[in-house]
């Protein structure tokens, strides 16, 4: 059945009552958020989703890397379910809507229908999906990786963060150490409602982001091999200052984003690791994290491919070598079109305006999309600012949104 009344719509107030609370939880000096994945910080606010999940008459189940699933009934108990959500950790210095508005919106779905006495075909899932952000755990988006099974347990559990702490001993401290097994056999399809995290939305005036697809992204991590050697005497022509030739590889790789960029290129250094890092030797290491975003797959490796092509003119200008040490990709893919038409139909039956995105970010759902249907709605935010403290919505970019969100979710799990 497709709901064509307009008359449910989610308590907008109450959502950002929520997402209000959940900005208290970790909040910084200058209003954003640390809360990195499984630290005290996300172990209060999980206890707190929880807490308002079965107020909302949810059963909440975890997994063994920590996913929160809660579970509204629906009435036919061999109908696969509807995922919604996102993810509730941030960025060491983070904004206030970044994953969390996806996963409060999906409990504002299940409260609204509550409200409103609606029961569903298909049970409706609300879920939090594990050190999305990578920002103490790498790599990101492992919840949603070790439940497709793109990951195991025990590579998970043996993540450290900086201080040695692993992945599962963080999860035993704030005993979100699951027992239950789901995957994506059990589910029917998920959607997940984002902040853009880009200017797009914002700079067109468009309520709503109609996402089809995603960057393809190429990463790598880049070994630039020196010498040591005191700075003072060391001359000029006999130093190999691991340093230089890293700042060679980043203006290499800037310079390839900048030769694409018209076309959606975008290239980055992100991270670097100086050995040994200290005053007045010259550095004999550095290891580089570095990633190529392109609309089109294709060009995404072209860009690798041109980088890998410059490295001997960076070895012979710097006097080091330079190794890839590690490759890996993600994205590219399309999202469910009939997810999507669900999505578009909501927008247009709402009367809002809508803009076609890829995502240029990475998002648990990119994991999801090769094993279930799986859409994405984007809002507007503010200048398109996001991983940042400064990040800032209102009420009036997020309504559209989730008014889609609940009627894509209600029109995929259907009324009983």
């Amino acid at each position: 059945m497709v709901l064509r009344s307009s008359n449910i719509r989610p308590d907008m107030a109450r959502l950002w009552s929520s997402l209000m609370r959940s900005a208290e939880i970790g909040r910084t000096a200058q209003g954003g958020l640390k809360r990195l994945a499984l630290s005290e910080e996300d172990g209060e606010v999980r206890r707190e989703f929880v807490r308002w999940c079965e107020e909302a008459g949810c059963t909440v189940q975890i997994d063994g890397i920590g996913n929160i699933f809660a579970t509204r009934a629906g009435s036919d108990p061999d109908a696969k379910a509807v995922l919604v959500g996102s993810h509730l950790d941030t960025q060491i210095k983070g904004g206030r809507f970044d994953g969390i508005l996806g996963v409060l919106a999906g409990l504002e779905v299940v409260r609204t229908l509550n409200d409103h006495d609606v029961t569903t075909r298909r049970p409706i899932v609300i879920v939090d999906w594990t050190n999305e952000e990578g920002a103490r755990f790498e790599p990101p988006m492992i919840g949603s990786a070790t439940f497709t099974g793109q990951k195991s347990l025990d590579f998970a559990y043996a993540r450290a963060d900086k201080d040695g702490v692993t992945l599962g001993q963080a999860l035993d401290r704030i005993g979100f150490k699951g027992a239950d097994r789901l995957s994506p056999d059990a589910f029917d399809s998920l959607f997940e409602l984002h902040i853009e995290q880009g200017p797009k939305l914002d700079e067109a005036k468009r309520q709503v982001g109609i996402v089809t697809g995603a960057f393809s992204v190429r990463g790598i991590i880049v070994e630039v091999r020196g010498e040591v050697g005191h700075v003072g005497p060391t001359p000029m022509p006999k130093r190999k200052n691991a340093i230089v030739g890293a700042a060679r590889v980043t203006l290499t790789i800037d310079d390839i984003g900048w030769s694409r960029h018209e076309t959606g290129g975008k290239s980055t250094t992100m991270r670097l690791k100086v050995e040994p890092n200290l005053l007045g030797i010259l550095p004999d290491l550095v290891e580089m994290t570095c990633d190529f975003r392109h609309p089109k797959a294709a060009v995404a490796s072209g860009m690798l491919a041109a980088f890998e092509a410059e490295i001997p003119e960076i070895e012979r200008r710097s006097g080091c070598t330079v190794t890839i040490k590690e490759q890996w990709s993600y994205g590219g893919m399309e999202y469910d079109p009939g997810c999507i038409a669900l999505t578009r139909d909501a927008a247009e039956e709402l009367g809002y305006s809508t803009m076609d995105l890829l995502t240029e970010a990475g998002h648990d759902a990119m994991h999801v999309a090769d094993y279930l249907p799986t859409a994405m709605i984007f809002t507007p935010c503010e200048g398109g600012l996001s991983h940042n403290e400064a990040e800032n919505v209102t009420l009036a970019d997020i309504e559209p949104g989730v008014n889609v969100l609940l009627r894509s979710v209600l029109n995929r799990a259907g009324i009983a």
